[in-house]
């Protein structure tokens, strides 16, 4: 007997429980020598679930709902209660995870993409549980041209994740307040996919920055906890160059990718038939190949 397809608003139906989904892909996957593929596709999950255990969050990794690897990652669903956790301290640890490994391995090196979403899915044990828009959404996320970007122009030595937080966890999770990890680290960015019929906003964070991102003042993790004990009242040391003063990180961009802090090289962005090259360019909170950008709020300066 075969399944039967229901067809859309012939009635209504119970809605899916809400399933966060984390995802993550290694850069460069696909340029490793075959015989490297299966080993590094074993590896990337052992290093998620050994950051998950380092975070504490032994609960999630032993109840993973329909995990699947992807061959150069991992995708899995888990509870939303658990999102703020995900969020802060396991993206952080996952990157220090990923750098300590990375240091000692004589192997390729192992650097991340992540993706963050939530939505309703079917989770009942059968066939085809996970499937549905929320896990299509949380996979373009991942392929989107903002955290590629990223992860291109960052420095392999420093920057080994970068994670891309869909807008509904975003509002529910960061702005929330619920999670760890504050607003000012995350930058808004277009999340679109070469050649698919996907665009969505979506908010970039990367645990550790690295060049460009450095010149922004983005500081590391460690460097921000430790500087956020002085006194607020201290005078800000003087930028070794006069320049522009940026506030906030809002943007907008109609195509292309977003790239955070001060660029003093050439940079060439190339997506779908355009090609864009700037030199010697300077952003704020970020830069945009084209389209528009808003920074700050109401009264910000620039």
């Amino acid at each position: 007997m075969s399944t039967s397809v229901p067809a859309p608003y012939s009635e209504s139906r119970a809605l899916p429980p809400y399933r966060a989904l984390f995802a993550v892909d290694a850069k460069d996957f696909t340029g490793l020598p075959a015989v490297q593929h299966g080993p590094v596709s074993q590896l990337i999950p052992e290093l998620v679930d050994q950051a998950l255990e380092q975070a504490g969050l032994h609960e999630l990794r032993d109840s993973k709902r329909f995990p699947a690897n992807t061959g150069d990652g991992v995708v899995f669903g888990f509870d939303p209660a658990l999102l703020p956790f995900v969020l802060w301290p396991f993206l952080g640890v996952l990157d220090d995870i990923l750098g300590a490994y990375n240091r000692q391995s004589v192997g390729p090196r192992i650097r991340l993409r992540a993706s963050v979403h939530v939505g309703p899915l079917p989770d009942a044990d059968n066939p085809g549980d996970g499937n549905g828009t929320a896990r299509n959404d949380t996979h373009r996320l991942l392929d989107s041209r903002p955290v590629k970007a990223i992860m291109a122009a960052a420095s392999e030595e420093v920057t080994h994740l970068a994670a891309v937080i869909s807008q509904r966890v975003y509002e529910d999770v960061v702005l929330g307040a619920y999670t760890g990890l504050h607003p000012d680290r995350c930058v808004e960015v277009p999340a679109t996919v070469e050649g698919k019929n996907f665009a969505q906003r979506a908010w970039l964070y990367v645990p550790s920055p690295s060049g460009n991102l450095v010149q922004a003042g983005v500081r590391p993790r460690e460097e921000s906890a430790a500087q956020g004990s002085e006194s607020v009242d201290r005078e800000p040391a003087p930028a070794t160059r006069p320049g522009p003063r940026y506030s906030g990180n809002k943007q907008h961009v109609g195509e292309g990718a977003a790239v955070m802090g001060n660029v003093g090289r050439d940079v060439t962005y190339r997506g779908g038939s355009t090609s864009y090259r700037g030199t010697n360019q300077h952003w704020g909170s970020g830069d945009n190949v084209t389209g528009d950008k808003q920074v700050g709020g109401a009264g910000g300066d620039r």
